[in-house]
């Protein structure tokens, strides 16, 4: 059979993930191998890691158009580009999906997400299976197709980055005090309240040692592999004191928080396009 899915597969794989990811986004249950096994007896010969692999590929597509994915299907950036244009045809249309990701990304966070051990959420940072062409300019995607990035809006959900930022906070005294430097703990200082948001981090926390850990908190509801928006300040920060700067990504928020850790310079540890220019007359 041939590598290159027709037309006809590429929108049955695509409907297939659009089902799922209405019904994730709504809080609604379904069974993922039961799809895989529904859409392999449709196209008839793929076999079931091809599937896979497509709805790996429609992920990525998903998040080159800011949209949010299915955190069960990793993301590959090799795709055909005939699965790019199936998606942007069927999202110009997909007026249900399109509401369930605007609730989903503005929904305000009530309460901050219990765990029954905060320091045991901690996860190795996610590995592509992939390299990543080079990052598109999601913005210009965006206004391309005139579709909004819902990955931007539930970046600026003010209630969500805070519930992520006092949930960090809580998890540095946690671990501060858990390793006896109980007075270390008492003085972590949520600086993004206290001093205002132009720091370029959000906390301040120590090491075991008593250095300074700057600690920016990035969080979303969505799968680890969601990009986040880093500004100008906090890229440069992160560079300036690369040695003490930790970007903190807790992820699948509000359902079940995990954290990863990137150290370090932001631009040593994460892929960086530009997606916003300041700009006068000539």
């Amino acid at each position: 059979m041939s590598d290159d899915w027709s037309r006809e597969e590429v929108e049955a794989a695509v409907a297939d993930y659009f089902d799922m990811l209405d019904k994730w986004l709504r809080g609604e249950s379904f069974n993922k191998a039961e799809h895989d096994r529904q859409l392999q007896k449709l196209l008839g010969g793929r076999s079931g890691g091809s599937i896979e692999w497509k709805h790996q590929n429609i992920s990525t597509v998903l998040i080159e158009l800011g949209y949010p994915y299915l955190a069960g299907y990793k993301p590959r950036f090799n795709y055909q580009e005939l699965l790019r244009v199936v998606i942007e045809q069927r999202l110009s249309t997909a007026v249900k999906l399109q509401q369930a990701a605007h609730v989903a990304v503005e929904q305000p966070v009530i309460a901050t997400p219990r765990v029954s051990d905060i320091l045991a959420i901690v996860v190795p940072p996610p590995v592509r299976e992939d390299e990543p062409r080079k990052l598109r300019d999601m913005s210009r995607d965006i206004k391309k197709s005139t579709r909004r990035n819902y990955l931007e809006i539930e970046a600026r959900n003010a209630s969500l980055g805070l519930a992520g930022e006092q949930f960090v906070l809580h998890f540095e005294h946690e671990r501060l005090w858990r390793a006896g430097k109980r007075k270390l703990a008492d003085r972590v200082e949520h600086v993004a309240q206290t001093q205002g948001d132009h720091l370029g981090f959000d906390i301040l926390s120590y090491e075991e040692t008593g250095r300074e850990r700057l600690i920016e908190v990035k969080t979303t509801g969505f799968g680890s592999l969601t990009p986040f928006f880093a500004s100008r300040k906090e890229v440069d920060v992160s560079e300036a004191r690369d040695d003490e700067y930790k970007l903190y990504r807790l992820f699948d928020f509000r359902k079940h928080p995990r954290l990863f850790m990137l150290n370090g310079a932001l631009g040593d540890t994460c892929f960086l396009e530009p997606s916003l220019f300041t700009a006068m007359p000539k």
